[in-house]
């Protein structure tokens, strides 16, 4: 089981925006692809993309919805910063520390795609802090969740 792959499904609104966000922008490779639909490598994991007219309204907060990566070491993080800002991606909300001191701690920048899906890059210094440190019971920022619930 350890072999195994995350597959998500996210709307987008068209195809030829979302291979080039995802395929120049973030270096996605492309599998299967039709009018309606691609199947993208999210390195290593897959997306499928299905284009819907009702894409819904933005989100104004990255609460309730995003995906992303967590990077193994700080140089992967630093990578995938500057491959955004070089591509000129779209920050929903700039690099920066999170949780500065806590072995919670942690780099994060989210990007928005053109169908407007969030997209979070995320680094911890404490590996463990990934799935253990439930001493902590903060998950995200309590103020950003008050905002997206108001």
């Amino acid at each position: 089981m350890n072999n195994s792959i995350f597959h998500l499904s996210i709307p987008v609104r068209d195809i030829e925006s979302t291979k080039e966000f995802y395929t120049e922008g973030l270096g996605c490779g492309i599998g299967r692809q039709s009018a309606v639909a691609i199947t993208l490598d999210f390195h290593g994991h897959q997306i499928v993309a299905q284009v819907t007219e009702d894409l819904g309204p933005p989100q104004p907060s990255i609460y309730p919805r995003h995906f992303g990566l967590v990077c193994e070491t700080e140089e992967e993080w630093i990578g995938w910063r500057d491959r955004a800002q070089k591509n000129r991606l779209t920050f929903f909300r700039e690099p920066h520390r999170r949780f500065s001191g806590k072995p919670i701690e942690h780099l994060t920048f989210f990007l928005k795609d053109p169908s407007h899906n969030l997209l979070e890059f995320k680094f911890y210094l404490n590996a463990n802090a990934i799935f253990g440190e439930q001493g902590f019971s903060q998950i995200g920022d309590d103020q950003e969740r008050q905002t997206s619930e108001a």
